[in-house]
């Protein structure tokens, strides 16, 4: 099983090398050649204490040569016993465990990990996407089978997503001058973080699904849709710290881009099902999903501010002022449950009894509103001066 999993890590880094045109495959000497270089990325990806990619390569770089001698045909059976050789696994037995899983994201930025800090932050994410998505897939989310069977998948994609999206956090903490506060973050996470939304965010996790034969191009759009969120928050988020205009048009589209992780697994379980898509079903979730954020950007107003996230009331204040940002957005809140309710009427009565239990069950759970009367809806007291409030709660 061992052999297998490791088959399987050298076959996706083939893969993904293969992807950039750093090598050909177009005949057996480079076959082999690609596998050596497999083998030996997936080797230098092993923790080795506090040593990081470029030191290692530093490393071989200037002693290899010196080396190298001793592996020639007269000393290379001392290091071989009859065809069985010295292997990157043994050799990474020599170097110390202690080194921090969080840095191989970094070091190695074109292969696709998460952190464990990432899994824990998607775990909610994941539960709230069994609970609330695999109804419409005709899945029990009370089966640990049913769970468990796409489990692995959805979670690193889901991991995958809330890491970026936590380098995105960091991002929209920078000060406007570009230099950061060393208490916050030294320069090198600076350089890595915007190294990481520079150019194809996704690249990495795009290979991987590629490898298992689901990434279609309706994933990626989707994809490309968390990449553009990104970008309209740290945009709309950098104006309003700069006290610049802010347009509607920008504010609605990130609201609506802001789910995209709900609708990647969501495709993901389509292909995993081998299923075509319900487009009466996804367009119906979207409303569902445009509802929940506005409803989270409320529950969360407060920290938002704190920490300079996007947040629907936070760009309604802004743009319409601190009396009349509350009626805009009961008047943005009223047009979208017409549609859900609309929609709703769309479903099997069967699946939209049970979408709406599980809602019912969701408020009660943690005071998430999915698509409530709009008497049910609870604007919290707006914050004029948002400058004042973080000086104030420091």
């Amino acid at each position: 099983m061992e052999q297998l999993k490791e088959l399987e890590q050298v076959q996706n880094i083939m893969l993904m090398i293969q992807s950039t045109g750093a090598i050909d495959s177009s005949n057996n000497t480079n076959a082999d050649s690609n596998r050596f270089l497999a083998n030996f990325i997936l080797f230098m990806m092993q923790p080795c204490g506090e040593l990081d990619m470029n030191q290692k390569c530093k490393l071989i770089s200037n002693h290899f040569p010196k080396i190298s001698s001793a592996f020639n045909k007269e000393s290379s059976p001392q290091l071989c016993d009859k065809g069985n050789i010295v292997t990157e696994a043994s050799l990474s037995h020599h170097c110390d465990d202690d080194m921090s899983v969080g840095l191989l994201q970094t070091d190695c930025a074109d292969v696709a990990m998460v952190t464990l800090d990432s899994m824990q932050r998607a775990n909610s994410t994941l539960q709230d996407f069994c609970r609330s998505y695999f109804m419409f897939h005709e899945m029990d989310a009370n089966n640990a089978e049913s769970i468990f069977k796409y489990l692995p998948l959805l979670s690193f994609t889901e991991s995958y997503i809330y890491q970026l999206d936590t380098i995105n956090e960091k991002l929209l903490q920078l000060p406007s001058d570009g230099i950061p506060d060393s208490d916050m973050m030294t320069p090198d996470w600076i350089l890595r973080f915007i190294k990481s939304f520079k150019n194809d965010t996704f690249k990495p996790l795009a290979v991987l699904l590629e490898s298992y034969g689901i990434y279609t191009d309706r994933i990626r759009d989707e994809l490309k849709c968390g990449e553009e969120y990104w970008a309209l928050e740290r945009k709309l988020c950098s104006a309003l710290t700069n006290k610049q205009e802010i347009q509607i048009e920008d504010v609605m589209r990130a609201i609506h881009l802001k789910s995209f992780d709900y609708r990647v697994l969501n495709l993901l379980l389509y292909q995993l099902n081998g299923k075509d898509i319900n487009e009466t079903h996804m367009e119906f979730l979207s409303v569902s999903e445009f509802l929940v954020e506005v409803s989270d950007d409320l529950f969360d107003y407060e920290d938002d501010v704190l920490e300079n996230n996007f947040n629907i009331l936070r760009m309604f204040v802004r743009i319409h002022g601190a009396s009349s940002a509350p009626a805009f957005l009961a008047k943005t809140i009223i047009e979208a449950e017409k549609k859900y309710n609309s929609l709703l009427n769309t479903l099997d009565p069967q699946l939209s009894f049970k979408y709406q239990k599980r809602c019912e069950e969701a408020t009660k759970e943690g005071g998430k509103v999915f698509g409530p009367p709009l008497g049910t809806w609870s604007i919290p007291p707006i914050i004029e001066d948002e400058d004042l409030y973080r000086t104030n709660s420091v």
